[in-house]
Parts: structure tokens; C-alpha cells; sequence
């Protein structure tokens, strides 16, 4: 009996044993399953944690991109009753960099080389910053790029290539004025715009011609450009004079086009709501500093300047003889180049109705204190500010300069002969480009 209960004791001993060590086994399995499987988790982790983009973090910072250098681009010249010819040069030199550095020949270099300006030095310079693709202006640089010269313009401004039209350039000694440029292989070439040069608008002033204005009656007064007997007598005069070969007689004919306008304006301009708008209108014939002056105090007036251009046929209507100079294209183009115009009217009305300012929202009309216009009888009489004035939104500014067209015109005058000379010179160079040497060239 004993012996029976002690063999039943021995197996239950060994049953709990047994159980006891599954139980230790089921854990154990458990356990190193959970722990190989969370190991092998993490490797994938790491491993795909390896192949991701690393980020910069607070501690790690990405290595910093070389800023590029900007381009600096040269472009020199007179600059002598400057027009939309030279303003589109300077848009495409513009183009081929970043930053646009002009040099202005001083009035001695010009005398040597071409003869008498019709601008001074101070007149030019006003007119070469005020456009809208000049970065920096160097004044009193030499005519001819001489190897020196060149090497201050690398070194001390940092010019990276030198650009001139396609047109010829020589000096007094008849040599390319760009031959050390050239010969850098820093030299590129933009196109000459064609329909314009300083050789037609001196003609047209001293001939008295009017083949360039634009056959459109004024909107105000209806009548053509032919406003007299004795003006219709002395177009005719001229039209048979102009079939004579002078060195004035060459007459290019512009051809405007939108995209010379979309050039020229560039990204449209709206005033934002709030913003003050400033109306100043007139001419702007021969576009020069004087209205540049008036246009860049009228633009520290208020936030937005909207300026105003009379059409050919009202100008001609007030002023008489052959003016405008430039026709409403072409002063249009001048005044777009400016940097403190933001927007154009085209063919603007002679006097300024309230409509006119209520559609445009205008806050501030201006008008420099300079009156140079000869005026005619009829209409020419009545005060185109008078809505403005009445509704105490007319501003006067004193204009610093007394230059006018017709100032200029007594200037060209007074040094025809030189002017004869020089561009009997110049119209056989252009005939000899235009013949022999001219190609085409992109433009930019």
C-alpha cells in the first residue's frame, strides 16, 4: 500500500514538472519570437532610414549653393537728342545681363569725333538715367574704347562683355572705336531699330517737313494737319525739296507694332485700391529733360503716374509749322522708356473732363510752370485744366529747366553748317552699312 501511494506521488511530481517546463517554454517561445520579430523591424527601419534624402535639421545644416555672379553689361555713346532708337539699344543690352552700366561721352569727345551736340552734358545724363533698363551711369568716358580704358571698365566696374548696335562706329581717325573689345572677345551686338535716327530728326526740324505725322484727325477739333493756306504752301515746298538728295533728305519710316509696345510698357500696371493717381499730359515732343524733371515730380505726388499724349493733328492744331517733331508713335515709345511713368494715354484729349477723371480716378492733375507751345487762335484759347482747377485738383511745378523743342530748334540752327557737315559724313557711312555691310540680326 505504501509503495502504491509512493509511485502516485512520483507521478504526480513528474506531471507538475512536465507542466511546469511547458509553461516556462510556452513563455520562452513567446517572448523570443516577439523580440526577433521587433529586431528584424528595426533593421528594415534603419535600413530604409539609410536610403531616404537626409534633411537639414537643427544641427545639420545643407551645404550653401555658390550665388551667381550677375552679369554686368557696358554700353556707351552721345546720347545727342535722345530718342526711342537709343532706348530700344538699351533694352536689349539690358537683356543680355543683369545689371546695365551706360557711359556718356562728355561734350569735347563729341566735338572731336562728330561734331557740335545739341545737348549739354547735364541734358543727357538727366536723359540716359531717367530710362527705365539703366541701372548705373558713368559719365566723361572716352569716344574710342582704347585698351586703358577698357581694362578700368573690367577691373573697377566689373564689366563682363561691352555691346553696341550693328550700325558702324568710327572715330576721328577712321578706325572701329570697339577694335580692343573685339579683339577681348568681349564684344556683342544688338540691332540698330530701324525707322529712326538722329540724321532724319534733325531734317525733319530744319526742313520743316511733315511727312511724319500720322494723317488722324484730332478727336477735339476734327480738322487735319494742313490747318492753313500758307501751311499747306510750305509742306509742298518741302515736299519738293525732299526729292532732292540733301544730307537731310533721308526720311526712314517707322513701322509701330504691338510688340514694340509690349516692349516698351512691359508688365501691365494697375493702381491698387488706395492708391493715389496722378494725371500729368502734354506733347513730350523731342522727349527730353525737361519733361523728365516735370514727370519725376509729378511721380513723388501719389503712388501711380498715368500720363496723357496729345495726337498729331491737336499738337499741329495749337503749335503749327511742322510741329510735333516725333509723331504720336514715336513720342509715345519715349515716354513708355521712362522709369517714372506707369501708364500711357494714347491720343489724349485736349482738355480734362470730369468724366475723364472720375473714370481714371484721379487724385492729382499736374502741369509744369514752363509754357513754351506757340499757340493759335480758336480752341488753342480755352484752359484745358479748367475742371481740374475749379475742383481744386490741379498742381503746378516749378520746371528746373527752360529747355524746349523749341530751344532745340534755335540750337540746330544756329550750328546749321556744322550740322550739314557732319551728316553728309554720316548719311554716306549709313548708305555704305546699308548697301555693303548690313545683315540681319535678332533682336532682343
Amino acid at each position: 500500500m505504501s509503495d502504491s501511494v509512493t509511485d502516485m506521488s512520483t507521478l504526480f511530481y513528474l506531471m507538475e514538472i512536465a507542466l511546469a517546463a511547458r509553461t516556462i517554454y510556452g513563455f520562452t517561445r513567446t517572448y523570443f519570437t516577439h523580440k526577433l520579430s521587433s529586431d528584424s523591424s528595426m533593421v528594415v527601419e534603419k535600413h530604409q532610414h539609410a536610403l531616404r534624402p537626409r534633411l537639414p535639421t537643427a544641427t545639420t545644416t545643407a551645404p550653401l549653393q555658390k550665388k551667381k555672379k550677375p552679369v554686368r553689361v557696358y554700353m556707351d555713346g552721345c546720347f545727342d537728342g535722345m530718342h526711342f532708337g537709343h532706348a530700344n539699344a538699351l533694352r536689349q543690352a539690358k537683356a543680355l545681363g543683369d545689371v546695365l552700366v551706360v557711359g556718356i561721352n562728355p561734350e569735347v569727345e563729341i566735338r572731336k569725333h562728330k561734331g557740335p551736340p545739341i545737348m549739354s552734358d547735364e541734358e543727357r545724363r538727366i536723359s540716359v538715367s531717367s530710362v527705365k533698363w539703366v541701372d548705373e551711369v558713368l559719365t566723361d568716358v572716352p569716344y574710342v574704347l582704347t585698351p586703358q580704358f577698357l581694362k578700368k571698365l573690367i577691373e573697377e566696374h566689373n564689366i563682363d562683355i561691352i555691346v553696341h548696335g550693328d550700325d558702324p562706329c568710327v572715330g576721328a581717325d577712321g578706325q572701329d572705336v570697339y577694335k580692343a573689345v573685339k579683339e577681348m572677345g568681349r564684344f556683342r551686338t544688338v540691332k540698330r531699330t530701324e525707322g529712326v535716327s538722329s540724321t532724319d530728326i534733325v531734317g525733319r526740324m530744319l526742313l520743316c517737313t511733315r511727312n511724319h505725322h500720322l494723317d488722324v484727325p484730332s478727336s477735339s477739333t476734327g480738322t487735319s494737319r494742313l490747318n492753313t493756306k500758307a501751311d499747306g504752301e510750305n509742306f509742298a515746298k518741302n515736299e519738293e525739296l525732299l526729292k532732292k538728295r540733301t544730307p537731310f533728305t533721308r526720311s526712314s519710316s517707322f513701322l509701330p507694332t504691338t510688340r514694340r509696345l509690349i516692349q516698351f510698357a512691359g508688365e501691365p500696371k494697375a493702381p491698387k485700391p488706395g492708391d493715389r493717381v496722378v494725371y500729368c499730359d502734354g506733347t513730350f515732343d523731342m522727349f527730353h529733360a525737361g519733361h523728365i524733371e516735370t514727370l519725376r515730380k509729378a511721380r513723388e505726388m501719389g503712388d501711380f503716374l498715368l500720363v496723357g499724349i496729345h495726337d498729331d493733328a491737336t499738337v499741329n492744331g495749337r503749335k503749327g509749322s511742322n510741329f510735333p517733331i516725333m509723331n504720336l508713335h514715336e513720342r509715345t515709345l519715349a515716354v513708355l522708356s521712362c522709369r517714372y511713368v506707369d501708364e500711357v494715354i494714347i491720343g489724349a484729349p485736349w482738355c480734362i473732363t470730369e468724366d475723364m477723371i472720375k473714370t481714371m480716378n484721379i487724385s492729382v492733375v499736374v502741369h509744369g510752370s514752363h509754357k513754351g507751345d506757340s499757340k493759335r487762335t480758336g480752341e488753342a484759347k480755352s484752359d484745358p485744366y479748367e475742371i481740374p482747377r475749379k475742383i481744386g485738383l490741379l498742381v503746378q511745378v516749378e520746371s528746373e529747366s527752360d529747355l524746349t523743342v523749341e530751344t532745340i530748334l534755335e540750337r540746330i540752327v544756329r550750328n546749321r553748317e556744322a550740322f550739314v557737315k557732319r551728316n553728309i559724313k554720316k548719311e554716306a557711312a549709313e548708305d555704305e552699312y546699308l548697301t555693303k555691310h548690313k545683315k540681319y540680326i535678332e533682336e532682343r
